[in-house]
């Protein structure tokens, strides 16, 4: 019997995380905006980085010490395009949201704005601040490190996180272009999900310490945390498939989430002690804002850069394809989509929605509970 899936709206989904935020002690302002980042991905249909993700890569992560309520930003070092920021190992959404501010605030008077973080937490979607600058009538540029996932090009030791390079560009169409995606073959969020959904991967996505296949995503997931497995990096295992080239982009992101700001990297991002405890993960982004403005008038590359992806839609297509997408238009159609019918949620979904509700003494109740 196929698994039953119930709908919330988008707004009843926010705003049960934007309060339970604020009950585990984060400021309400800043609960808002966590909340606010992490529901853009279930609008957008990337379930990997929403709500699935909210009690074990948050609220559980507070409880057990290693991220912290209260955000400290810290500017420790500033130009008039540049500044390096530490985090202090607070909320990722706030630290993201204001270094991507203050990186289109030095693009809206120098033309172009950067901004490094250093001992920061997990930020969700690399899109929600690609899609700042781009509303903004920038282009927006951002990455992050991670835990250690990727294996480097004939390894099999997880070394590099998922390192996503992310780039959003404002066009003349209903949604901008959204280039979101991982420097891996795929991320881990998306191996959890599979987890939640009882689905086996297909082979090719992780390798065990001999190389071999794995498929299984929960002893994936394990085989990270003990580093018996590794994902392959973009391109695939090898150099055939040109494998090479995702795990060059993974260390591009990794130097630029360090290297800038004197941040953690590699192994020391494992979140874990040489005895054994648990410790902040210590990651590192970078945000670049370009001010269109400053190479030439926004409307005109808005209609250049739509004029650009309708070609590219409208050419020939494979045989069997009715259709070709560019870059941020799938995430456009599933959120039509998702405006109407709201968030799909899995039993293990609600399961921890219920739980992290029970556990704050949260006064909601879910539209599955009706």
């Amino acid at each position: 019997m196929a698994e039953k899936i119930y709908y919330e709206s988008f707004e009843r989904t926010e705003q049960f995380m934007a309060v339970a935020f604020a009950a585990i002690g984060v400021p309400e302002e800043e609960a808002k905006i966590c909340a606010a980042v992490l529901i853009e991905s279930d609008k957008r249909g990337i379930d990997s980085h929403g709500v699935g993700r909210f009690k074990h890569i948050y609220i559980d992560r507070i409880n057990e010490g290693i991220q912290h309520v209260n955000t400290r930003f810290e500017v420790v070092r500033e130009g008039k395009t540049t500044a390096v920021v530490d985090g202090h190992d607070g909320m990722g959404h706030v630290i993201g949201v204001r270094s991507m501010q203050m990186a289109i605030d030095k693009a809206k008077e120098y033309g172009m704005g950067m901004v490094a973080v250093r001992n920061s937490t997990h930020y969700g979607i690399a899109g929600y601040y690609a899609l700042m600058a781009a509303k903004a009538g920038m282009i927006g540029i951002t990455g992050t490190n991670a835990r250690p996932s990727i294996a480097p090009t004939f390894g099999v030791e997880n070394m590099l996180g998922t390192n996503p390079l992310t780039f959003g560009m404002p066009t003349d169409e209903d949604f901008p272009f959204v280039l979101d995606c991982a420097t891996s073959i795929t991320q881990r969020g998306k191996i959890e999900h599979y987890e939640r959904i009882g689905k086996e991967m297909p082979e090719g996505w992780v390798i065990d310490s001999n190389g071999d296949p794995v498929t299984d995503p929960g002893a994936a997931i394990k085989g990270f945390g003990s580093g018996t497995c590794a994902l392959a990096p973009l391109g695939g295992i090898g150099e055939d498939l040109a494998g090479f080239k995702g795990y060059g982009y993974a260390a591009v992101v990794e130097i630029l989430s360090a290297a800038l700001q004197a941040g953690s990297f590699l192994k020391t991002l494992s979140g874990i002690e040489k005895d054994g405890s648990k410790q902040p993960y210590h990651l590192g982004h970078f945000f670049i804002a370009i001010d269109v403005n400053a190479f030439i008038d926004v409307e005109a590359f808005k209609k250049t850069t739509g004029d650009i992806l309708r070609q590219l839609r409208a050419s020939k297509k494979a045989q069997g394809q009715s259709r070709i997408y560019t870059a941020g238009e799938k995430e456009y159609l599933a959120y039509l989509k998702r405006s109407e019918t709201g968030i799909p949620l899995n039993e293990q979904v609600r399961k921890s929605l219920s739980d992290v509700r029970d556990q704050l003494s949260v006064d909601f109740k879910f539209a599955w509970e009706k």
